[in-house]
């Protein structure tokens, strides 16, 4: 009756063992190290840059704990702060020669300290939040003036083009702030002008004033459609800077809107703020231009000779130099995808762009008119331009997609696609609040934090032990259990733990022993009934099932809406909490009636359980079937 079969007890050690593997990298806590990570696009951290800051410290007479590749960043770990602050400039000078043009990004940071075998077993501890690790902490302003003038541009250009096709003549059309003004010279023009804008141009308004001897159009955006690019603006924004901050692989960032044209950043671990700045600032923008192929333009690429005017001189990754137009043809807004693959004649490696279909437009023309000259492809970065690839031209490309190829390996492929993918911001942003938590203030909220779990376990499991005695044991032990799953799963999905989290954590033992209380109850309610102790067992958890389920889905129902509708600190408390419900439920119910059948399930004359004391309805005040 109260015996399991053998699996289920695997089941709960393969949980026990699990758990307590998952659970003990949080435990060893984390060290001072230095982070270093490409401070362009175009530079790439691999073994050779591990050489190197191996070199730099060891010149330094600095012996780092730890010194590892960790994907697209090199992570050194010492034992102590002023050492980690030392190797940071050893690593800086050697890196980053000159100052002005940085290739590296040497940080701060904080790394776990979990043991070399246990990482090796995928074990890792749970990301801290900015309240538990310390961090730096940043609100940016949007320019949406801005926004709404680069698409005034946009619309401008667009306009110029569908007046030339349609060879309608005007007086010019040129961008005043948020506005496109045209003039025309006659009622015929006008009327051919507005035909024009109602057709292709949905989203502009038409105004109209005279101007001298001419009639001038003005083109302003719909107030709906003036929305919908602030609300692009941000979203563009948002995702730049997700691409530029994974890159220096800081452990779960925050990145979300607040309010129509604010973005908080957040990064936990990060305490230099002069270089979390400068992460945020590295936001590239690509342009498509003409290669000059005059007879100047390639002496000035020669180096025999000056730049022609109306060209500029840009460096390739190999140093070549590469003399452009002026000319901006295509922008990374125009791109909306770029990805390696194979040239499907030559299976060369090659990368495939996707444009948008104002990019589509321009980009058949210009290879239809320029076959057999060269294209480079320019990305800029802190105002910096360097060429990614400058191929020719072979045949007039349409339909939107574009491939790249030619001389170029797999993984440069791999990294162009990267570049080309990695956008730029489509509006300006200022940082208008800044602070730093530092990891002493995050230490101490981890203590607090700890101590309010601990005691709260404390005083639940003696007040168990003392009222329901040897039951009160197994819910205790239950209760131990509970806890260890739920770190080891928080630790496993790598979630974020912050300081509403461990509330939520401390909210889970109050919600855990509640279902042992309701099951210790059941029991002592079959012993007032007179049935033996072993039908008491039985019929107790079997009747509590129901209560616990149903008490369990409604809490979780509500932890479930918090997630979905919540944000920041409630998502973080809501995760934990739902989380907790589940282990709980596992360990209340499976767990403690394992142990519960462990010690009573064989002893078949089972006379009294020690459940505390068990009063029937009437007695004086003697117990009954209770040790």
């Amino acid at each position: 009756m109260n015996r399991y079969p053998l699996w289920k007890y695997a089941i709960i050690v393969i949980a026990l063992l699990i758990g307590a593997i998952y659970a003990l990298p949080n435990l060893f806590g984390e060290a001072p190290a230095v982070q270093v990570s490409a401070g362009k696009a175009t530079v790439r951290v691999d073994a050779s840059t591990v050489t190197r800051v191996e070199q730099a410290l060891s010149s330094a007479a600095i012996k780092p704990s730890a010194l590892t590749l960790e994907g697209t960043s090199v992570r050194a770990r010492f034992e102590d702060t002023d050492t980690q602050l030392k190797a940071r400039d050893a690593i800086d000078r050697a890196l980053n020669p000159d100052r002005n043009d940085p290739s590296h990004v040497v940080a701060l940071n904080l790394v776990p300290r979990t043991p070399a075998w246990l990482a090796a077993l995928g074990a890792r501890p749970m990301y801290l939040g900015l309240d538990l690790r310390g961090g730096v902490h940043f609100m940016l302003q949007v320019d949406m003036r801005a926004a709404l003038e680069r698409r005034a541009d946009v619309y401008a250009g667009d306009l110029r083009t569908a007046l030339r096709e349609k060879n309608i003549r005007h007086g010019g059309v040129v961008r005043n702030g948020q506005t496109v003004e045209l003039r025309v010279r006659d009622e015929a023009t006008r009327n051919a002008v507005v035909d024009l804008v109602r057709a292709q141009f949905a989203d502009l308004v038409l105004a109209e004033a005279p101007d001298g001897g001419d009639i001038r159009i003005t083109a302003t955006l719909r107030p709906e459609a003036a929305r919908a690019v602030q609300e692009q603006a941000l979203k563009q924004n948002i995702t730049t800077l997700h691409n530029r901050i994974n890159e220096l692989g800081v452990a779960e960032p925050v990145i979300q809107q607040q309010g129509a044209d604010r973005i908080v950043v957040q990064l936990p671990g990060v305490q230099d703020t002069a270089k979390a700045k400068d992460i945020l600032g590295r936001t590239a923008t690509l342009e498509v231009r003409l290669v000059d192929e005059s007879a100047d333009g390639q002496a000035a690429e020669r180096g025999t000779g000056p730049v022609p005017f109306g060209s500029e001189r840009y460096l390739e990754r190999s140093g070549r130099a590469v003399i452009v137009k002026r000319e901006v043809l295509l922008t990374g807004e125009n791109l909306t995808d770029a990805q390696a693959g194979f040239d499907g004649q030559t299976h060369e490696a090659a990368v495939h762009l996707t444009l948008d279909g104002k990019g589509s437009r321009i980009f058949r023309d210009v290879t239809r008119e320029n076959v057999g000259k060269r294209m480079a492809i320019i990305l800029f970065e802190k105002g910096k331009g360097e060429v990614v690839t400058a191929p020719v031209i072979r045949t007039e490309i349409g339909g939107g997609r574009v491939q790249i190829s030619g001389a170029m390996t797999t993984m440069e492929a791999n990294d162009t696609a990267l570049l080309l993918r990695a956008g730029s911001l489509a509006a300006p942003m200022e940082i208008i609040e800044e602070r730093t938590i530092g990891p002493s203030l995050g230490a101490e909220n981890i203590a607090k934090g700890f101590n309010s779990v601990t005691w709260g376990f404390v005083v639940v499991a003696v007040f168990m032990c003392v009222y329901y005695m040897l039951f009160g044991v197994f819910s205790a032990i239950a209760l131990g259990f509970n806890v260890l799953m739920l770190i080891a799963v928080l630790s496993m999905l790598q979630a974020t733990l912050t300081l509403p989290g461990m509330a939520a954590m401390a909210l889970a033992l109050g919600m855990a022993i509640d279902a042992n209380v309701l099951i210790n109850e059941r029991v002592r309610e079959e012993l007032r009934r007179g049935a033996s102790p072993q039908t008491a067992i039985n019929a107790g958890y079997d009747s509590a099932w129901a209560t616990i389920l149903d008490s369990n889905i409604t809490s979780l129902i509500a932890g479930v809406a918090l997630l979905l509708f919540g944000s920041g600190p409630v998502r973080g408390f809501a995760v934990v909490h739902c989380l907790g419900i589940l282990t709980s439920i596992f360990s209340a119910v499976f767990f403690s009636r394992g142990l519960v059948n462990l010690w009573y399930g064989r002893q078949k004359k089972l006379k009294t359980l020690s459940i505390g004391t068990v009063w029937r309805p009437g007695d004086a005040g003697a117990p009954a079937k209770a040790d």
